[in-house]
């Protein structure tokens, strides 16, 4: 029964009225404007602010840019002298400052292959060249090929007539001289394309 009596019925909003009107002097007025415009920089400021903050920007813009070409110059050197390490271990170990500059003295074995079989090829144009000189017939021969693949280049089965010649001359070398012409062994390979064959000729 007590403890009913000591609870609240409930938040009741009470509002009280003035009855006479609230106003403020003039200075206090004054104050709070003062304030409120001293809080907000002139332009001539602003400006400087925003000058300085566009500098700094710049600043941290130009210093990450540089961060970043000096990683990547250390990692294109890393990979450099990795390339470098591997070279060296495919070629069986480094070779000697005398008798070399150093780095990029070593070829790898793939390289060195590649080039040799570059000169390898040259050298069997080279001869085939050579003895294509000795045997005017088979020039001939192989020239009437040549041109009758360009005047007939959608229909170059109509060359057989002088792809055959072509062959009866260079089988007459072999026989001739007991050992194969050089020009055979691409008329072996169906793949050869003679006319470019020709036009690595003299």
């Amino acid at each position: 029964m007590g403890a009913n009596q000591s609870s609240p019925e409930g938040d009741v909003e009470k509002v009280f009225q003035s009855e006479t009107p609230i106003s403020f002097s003039q200075d206090v007025v004054n104050q709070l404007s003062d304030k409120l415009d001293s809080t907000r920089p002139s332009s001539e400021r602003q400006s400087t602010l925003d000058g300085h903050i566009r500098a700094r920007i710049q600043s941290e813009l130009a210093h990450l840019k540089q961060e970043e070409e000096n990683v990547q110059r250390e990692i294109e050197q890393a990979l450099e002298k990795e390339n470098l390490d591997r070279e060296r271990e495919m070629a069986g170990g480094a070779e000697s400052e005398s008798e070399g500059d150093g780095i990029g003295s070593v070829k790898s074995s793939v390289a060195l292959l590649g080039d040799l079989e570059e000169v390898r090829s040259k050298v069997d144009r080279y001869q085939a060249r050579r003895e294509l000189e000795q045997f005017p017939e088979v020039k001939v021969s192989g020239e009437a090929v040549v041109e009758c693949y360009k005047n007939n280049m959608n229909t170059p089965l109509d060359c057989w007539r002088e792809v055959e010649n072509f062959k009866t001359s260079v089988a007459g070398v072999e026989r001739a001289s007991n050992k194969p012409y050089p020009v055979s062994k691409f008329l072996a390979d169906k793949s050869f394309n003679l006319q470019q064959y020709f036009k690595t000729l003299p």
